[in-house]
């Protein structure tokens, strides 16, 4: 049975190419096009195994678009469960603008999940993670699934004695911490709303997130702050590690990837402070990748030597 466990309610045929310029009204000739298969549990999945991990995807598929995921994610060789559903699975493409190197990111509606597809995913999920580390829930809800879903999800696998690592943002993320995780990932505007707190410098950061592990809301909560890397705090203390320097080709699943390289280190026995290392390493690598293309092994271990955490104080 693989380690990580991950689940993706509203995958994706993640769609990169490329234009000159992008202007309005004129046809726009893209570049060539790059399909893979995406969503925030799906990413992580296909990091894990990237890096020599073990991991199953369970997620949702619908529709010829349905087809198409499956038919990439036997590409990536990944081990799967999949849940047919009605609605068909949507596509999310990224344009990348020649003259200016900015990136165009379009996010499309997933099909809307009844009542017994959703509940279908927890039941999935119940069966493949016997005797697994992790559960990885990743990635938005996709539209009709109810916002506490993330905190059931946490409810079942606590009966089950597995540790649930919780990527998301908004209600669903507030309920599933109100549950109680093992691992969170909010970013800085996320930890504002979660505490109420003001969090304009590392230090109110560092106190904020404090408190929601203080309040047994996660065991383990990994602030992202994008350019400045990421704050990671448990009982025993406070670990920041800022990113080496790298040419920015993608940002496309690079919070993904860090998820990924964080838990795998975590589930290899690593303790906190070098898990996060890997993740810095596994989300600075994406970076360095064209369209939707993820991380690679020998970027993500060239740049793991790079990361120097630093231990704050707790005062």
């Amino acid at each position: 049975m693989p380690q990580i466990v991950t689940l993706t309610l509203n995958p994706a045929i993640d769609v990169a190419t490329s234009v000159p310029e992008v202007t309005p009204e004129h046809k726009l000739r893209c570049g060539p096009v790059r399909r893979d298969p995406g969503g925030g549990g799906i990413n992580v999945a296909r990091v894990v195994r990237e890096l020599g991990g073990e991991s199953i995807a369970v997620y949702t598929r619908g529709g010829p678009t349905g087809h198409l995921l499956e038919h990439l994610l036997e590409e990536k060789g990944l081990l799967r469960r999949s849940i047919p559903v009605e609605g068909y699975t949507r596509e999310s493409f990224t344009v990348a603008e020649g003259h200016s190197a900015r990136e165009y990111r379009f996010i499309l509606p997933g099909p809307t999940l009844s009542e017994r597809e959703w509940q279908r995913c927890l039941d999935a999920v119940a069966e493949v993670s016997v005797g697994a580390a992790f559960i990885v829930a990743s990635g938005s809800l996709a539209p009709g699934v109810p916002e506490d879903f993330y905190a059931r999800l946490a409810h079942q696998a606590k009966r089950q004695g597995v540790r649930v690592v919780v990527d998301t943002n908004g209600p669903p993320l507030r309920a599933a911490l109100e549950e109680g995780v093992f691992l969170a990932k909010p970013n800085r505007r996320e930890l504002r709303d979660l505490t109420g707190m003001k969090v304009e410098d590392l230090p109110t950061q560092a106190a904020a997130a404090r408190d929601l592990v203080a309040r047994g809301r996660a065991e383990i909560l990994a602030v992202s702050m994008g350019a400045d890397g990421a704050l990671l705090t448990t009982r025993d203390g406070q670990v920041r590690a800022t990113p080496p320097p790298v040419e920015t080709h993608s940002s496309v699943g690079a919070g993904d990837s860090f998820v990924a390289g964080l838990t795998l280190a975590l589930a290899r026995g690593q303790s906190p402070e070098e898990a996060l290392r890997w993740g810095i390493a596994s989300g600075t690598g994406a970076l360095l990748s064209q369209g939707t293309d993820l991380c690679h092994r020998a970027d993500v271990e060239r740049l793991f030597l790079q990361v120097r955490p630093e231990r704050l104080s707790l005062t």
